[in-house]
């Protein structure tokens, strides 16, 4: 009996002190333009790394934004940061990051975030 009762006590320890979060990571081209760049001489520079993050909430699967506009608020965040009016810069190898904790369907939190770096051209 007492063996019985250590197990439960090492199983809900594990229970709690582990996380209940989820990562995953997307590499994807989010520039759809026309905008040829060649990058065959050394005319360039990495100036920023830049980030921009939106999080939602959701209550038993209820509440909070849709991927894509939670997606969009972390998106305009990072370009917010990354000040290119100034110059002839570019945003290169965009990244998103979703993450996913709580416990679901009770509570669950998603946040988004966008990683990209800033170039400069020289010439």
């Amino acid at each position: 009996m007492k063996r019985i009762s250590i197990y439960t006590i090492l199983l809900l320890l594990v229970a709690f002190l582990f996380s209940c979060g989820i990562n995953t990571a997307h590499v994807t081209n989010h520039n759809q333009n026309l905008t040829q760049v060649h990058l065959s001489e050394n005319n360039f520079k990495v100036i920023d790394q830049v980030s921009g993050s939106s999080e939602v909430s959701y209550i038993m699967t209820i509440g909070g934004m849709r991927k894509r506009q939670l997606y969009e608020n972390a998106y305009s965040t990072m370009i917010k940061k990354a000040n290119l009016l100034n110059g002839s810069k570019a945003i290169i190898n965009v990244m998103t990051e979703n993450h996913y904790s709580g416990f679901a369907p009770f509570f669950v939190r998603r946040t988004i975030t966008v990683n990209a770096q800033v170039v400069e051209f020289t010439r």
